[in-house]
């Protein structure tokens, strides 16, 4: 969807929410009620159009930007060279991850050893690589979906595959609230895809309870990394075995 269409839309419904009709806004604009309609459907209006609803509205332009930008549609996934950007550098991958968690700047200075203007620097860059959009105070708004996934062959995978997954794994997961669990068998192709969602949905609960749990103590809180797979394989050790 463009931009003009969605701005379209958000002064759509923003009409709606005040519940003014075009009838009411063409008494407003001093319009006929056919020409308010007209310049709806065919989206294509001036800014002082624009201005002059905002004004019926009650709402300013900078208001209705921001509800425009967000209505945009979220990533899914990063271009390649925005995840080169992001691993090329240590700090900002850590960055980008605490954004992903919806962690505040104070909880990632408070956590990290970062400086604030470090990790304001850091967030200036994730706005122009079009993941987060900065916001006043230092707060931000993620341009990313909930289901947002780093590219299976891209270069962050990559690095996790080198760097994180021997570390990750080397634990007992025999500690409060770990487990590990490895389950093979043989299932119909078209219940893999039913079982992706199922496991997506598990995904998404983590997250929505990490953010649910922002506010609480922190001693009230540990630090947990679900990792979530499935493909199908077989073990390189057993392969030679294969009939």
């Amino acid at each position: 969807m463009s931009t003009t269409h969605a701005l379209i839309d958000v002064l759509k419904a923003e009409l709606k929410t005040s519940g003014i009709t075009y009838a009411v806004l063409a008494k407003e604009l001093g319009m006929a009620e056919s020409s308010i309609k007209r310049m709806f459907a065919q989206a294509e209006m001036p800014l002082s159009r624009v201005d002059e609803i905002c004004r019926v509205l009650r709402m300013d332009f900078a208001d209705l930007a921001r509800k425009v930008a967000d209505a945009q549609p979220l990533r899914r996934e990063l271009t390649l060279e925005q995840e080169k950007a992001v691993i090329s550098d240590r700090k900002l991958l850590l960055m980008a991850i605490c954004c992903l968690s919806q962690w505040t700047l104070d909880q990632v200075i408070t956590n990290y050893r970062m400086t604030e203007a470090e990790a304001i620097k850091y967030l200036v860059r994730l706005d122009h690589l079009g993941i987060i959009e900065l916001r006043p105070m230092n707060r931000y708004r993620l341009k990313v979906a909930k289901g947002f996934r780093w590219r299976p062959h891209g270069p962050v995978m990559q690095f996790f595959r080198e760097e994180v997954v021997g570390d990750y794994y080397s634990g007992g997961f025999d500690g409060e609230g770990e487990m590990l669990t490895l389950v093979h068998g043989q299932i119909g192709r078209s219940l893999a895809q039913l079982f992706n969602e199922r496991l997506q949905r598990v995904a998404q609960d983590f997250a929505q309870q990490h953010l649910a749990d922002q506010k609480l103590p922190a001693d009230q809180k540990r630090p947990y990394t679900l990792v979530i797979g499935m493909r199908s394989w077989l073990f390189a050790a057993f392969r030679d075995l294969k009939r």
